[in-house]
């Protein structure tokens, strides 16, 4: 059985947004929300909502227990200083916490993802079940010959 270790983190990534947009209802203001600081635009991607909380998946199933301001500074990015034409150095920034949060929020309301009181976000039994699905049938799908010598 394979785990979502064993396979490409875009390939699993893209399969369980496909498999969990029915789950997820897409905000309004999605399309006026930039997500993070450093960035001048709101997403442009169509699948945006549910790649993102795939992605918000795989990280809560791969780091534990874990928290929105902790997320954040996984999704957020570097930043020019205080104006766009100064030369100064960059900062980190971190990314929309509202987006995480709402992503996370209804990750939990399908099942997927459970509260750990004290210590944030943690990956369910189902939502660990369904990585890992994922995972065997791209496996299966995947063309490495470096594998099929230990099948």
């Amino acid at each position: 059985m394979a785990t979502l270790y064993d396979v490409p983190v875009d390939a699993l990534i893209e399969r369980v947004a496909t498999r969990i947009a029915d789950d997820l209802d897409e905000p309004d203001w999605l399309a006026f929300t930039k997500t993070g600081e450093s960035r001048e635009l709101p997403p442009q991607q169509e699948d945006f909502w549910q790649t993102r909380a795939a992605s918000l998946l795989r990280k809560v199933a791969v780091d534990g227990p874990v928290g929105v301001d902790r997320l954040s500074t996984n999704y957020g990015g570097r930043k020019q200083g205080s104006t766009r034409y100064v030369v100064s150095s960059e900062r980190s920034t971190a990314g929309s916490k509202k987006i995480i949060r709402v992503c996370l929020q209804q990750l939990e309301a399908a099942g997927y993802v459970d509260t750990a009181e004290g210590e944030g976000r943690r990956v369910a039994p189902e939502g660990q079940r369904l990585l890992d699905d994922v995972a065997d049938e791209l496996i299966e799908d995947l063309d490495r010959p470096e594998l099929e010598r230990y099948a």
